[in-house]
This record gives C-alpha cells, sequence and structure tokens, in this order.
C-alpha cells in the first residue's frame, strides 16, 4: 500500500463515522463566521437550538462592513441591522465577537491566522467559499451554506463526501517580481476554473516552499476559482514561526507538542495522488485577468486575440 497524503491524516482524523452511502460526518475544530450568518441563527432559533461549543467559534464583522465612514455602523439600515444582530447572537450564545471597534476586527480569513486561531492539522469551515485560505496553514478548511452553518452550530459535525487528491507541483525559483497570485492565474488558465473540481489540492515543490504564508494563503484561497474543494500546503518552519506567540496557538509545553504533532503531517514520500500536475516556477510570468472566468488569463508575454 502506498503512504498517506496529508488530507488522508486530516480526513481520518475528523470522521466521526461513514455512512453506507459513503458520506462521512465530520468534527469542526473551528467555526468562523460573519454578519451573514443571522439566516442560521435563525434556524436555530426556530428549533429552540443553542450554540454547541461556543469556544470553538469565532465572529467576525466582516462582509458587509463599510471601509468608510465607521461609526455610523454600516453602509445602510440593513447593513446595520446585520452587524447589529451579530453582535447580539454572539452575546446570547457566548460566542467570542470581533466588532467594529475590536483591534481585531478584520477580513475574517486574515484575522483567524492573525490570532492564531487558524492551527495546522484543524478542520475550519465558515459560511465563504474563500474559507480555503486556511489551508496554507495545513488545515482542512472550506467554505459551507447557511443550513451547514446553522448545522455546525447546533451539534460541531458537518456530514461530506470525500474529494479526490490532486497534487500541484511547482519546482524552480519564480522570476524576479512574480507572486503567489501570479502562480495561481497560472495554473487556473492551463487547466481551466472547472481544472481542479471534486478535488483537493495540495500545493507543493520549493516555488511553494519559498512563499511567506501570506504567499500561501492567497494561493490556497484562489484554489477555489479553479473548481477545487480547497487548498493545501504541509506546515513547515514557516509556518511554525508565524505562529508561534500568536494569542491562540499553544504555548509552552503545548507548543512544543504541537511543533512535533505538526511535523507528521505531511503526504509520505510514495503518497499516491489522484491528480498529479507539475509546473516549472521560471516559466510564470506576469499574469493579466479579462472576461468572466478566472481561466481568461494571460501572461504578459504572450498574446490573446478577441473573436472577429
Amino acid at each position: 500500500m502506498s503512504g498517506a497524503t496529508l488530507f488522508d491524516r486530516l480526513w481520518s482524523a475528523h470522521e466521526v463515522l461513514r455512512r453506507d452511502d459513503g458520506a462521512s460526518l465530520l468534527w469542526v475544530d473551528r467555526h468562523l463566521i460573519h454578519e451573514g450568518s443571522h439566516h442560521a441563527f435563525g434556524k436555530l432559533a426556530a428549533r429552540g437550538l443553542s450554540v454547541a461549543h461556543p469556544e470553538l467559534t469565532i465572529a467576525v464583522s466582516d462582509h458587509y462592513v463599510p471601509t468608510r465612514d465607521r461609526a455610523s455602523g454600516g453602509a445602510s439600515d440593513a447593513i446595520r441591522r446585520m452587524i447589529a444582530t451579530l453582535a447580539e447572537n454572539a452575546e446570547t450564545h457566548g460566542i467570542r465577537h470581533f466588532g467594529l471597534d475590536d483591534p481585531r476586527q478584520g477580513i475574517v480569513h486574515v484575522t483567524g491566522p492573525e490570532q492564531g486561531f487558524t492551527l495546522p492539522g484543524l478542520m475550519i469551515v465558515c459560511g465563504d467559499s474563500h474559507t480555503s485560505t486556511h489551508g496554507a496553514f495545513g488545515a482542512f478548511a472550506f467554505g459551507i451554506g447557511a443550513t451547514d452553518v446553522a448545522h455546525v452550530l447546533a451539534i460541531q459535525t458537518l456530514w461530506q463526501t470525500r474529494p479526490k487528491t490532486m497534487r500541484l507541483t511547482f519546482e524552480g525559483t519564480l522570476p524576479d517580481g512574480i507572486t503567489a497570485k501570479d502562480m495561481a492565474l497560472n495554473w487556473i488558465a492551463r487547466l481551466g476554473s472547472d481544472g481542479a473540481r471534486g478535488h483537493v489540492i495540495e500545493y507543493a515543490g520549493s516555488a511553494v516552499r519559498a512563499l511567506s504564508m501570506e504567499g500561501r494563503m492567497t494561493l490556497c484561497n484562489l484554489s477555489i476559482e479553479g473548481g477545487a474543494k480547497c487548498g493545501l500546503v504541509a506546515p513547515d518552519e514557516t509556518t511554525f514561526a508565524y505562529l508561534k506567540d500568536r494569542p491562540f496557538a499553544p504555548d509552552g509545553a503545548d507548543w512544543d507538542a504541537a511543533m512535533e504533532a505538526w511535523k507528521g503531517l505531511a503526504s509520505d514520500a510514495d503518497a499516491a495522488f489522484d491528480r498529479e500536475v507539475e509546473i516549472d516556477a521560471g516559466d510564470i510570468a506576469p499574469t493579466v485577468t479579462w472576461g468572466i472566468v478566472p481561466e481568461q488569463a494571460v501572461p504578459i508575454t504572450g498574446h490573446w486575440l478577441a473573436s472577429p
């Protein structure tokens, strides 16, 4: 038998049970919510349910927060109500909330890593497709809909069907000025907007290892634009250096134990993936996009001819 992939380890660690139809009930370690979660809380209220594990949830005022005139609390009456409702639901259920006046407030997928709430080996969900951002830390992270948000709030688990795996390897050195965004647009242009549909992508190779955590977060974030369930990068010294001394990260002896466990998450050398794709990092040029789908991209060294 071949060795285990990073995703194999994440899935098996969170699978509570498996039905005859192949669907698995997975334990959720971290749940991020924003003001769009009011539908889910409405479902709980209608059934008289409470939040099962409020300590595993963080609420962040994020998606509808105005960039100007924040003192007014929202860009319109409707948005102000949504922001206020999130605060009320968080208080009612004992959920930690980063509101407009909290210095920790920000983009939900940045706040999680900044606070150390995002950690390797965890399963993380949020009512937003770009939850895949957290996969940069070696976490199984993906977006869910309003009904699933309510399900997680109520019982801290989620039914899922296991996706396939793809290893996307970038070997070599990126040319000067090339960023993780160019890497993502490059593979999406090559494979198409549905090129990774039904797969979890593990990003690997020397060019990925050379990225900062912010770069890896960008790469995993854009996995969705290529149709993937999520993106992953195995944790390494770059990951550990970023997480060290974050507010919610382990400390002391717990930190040492956590690092040892995280090092064991990497895919085995003989691990088998359902699909393998290799890209020469040195061939990637600055990339521009147009149109309505992410695969409509071209390097500045190329050209595009419009249809007559």
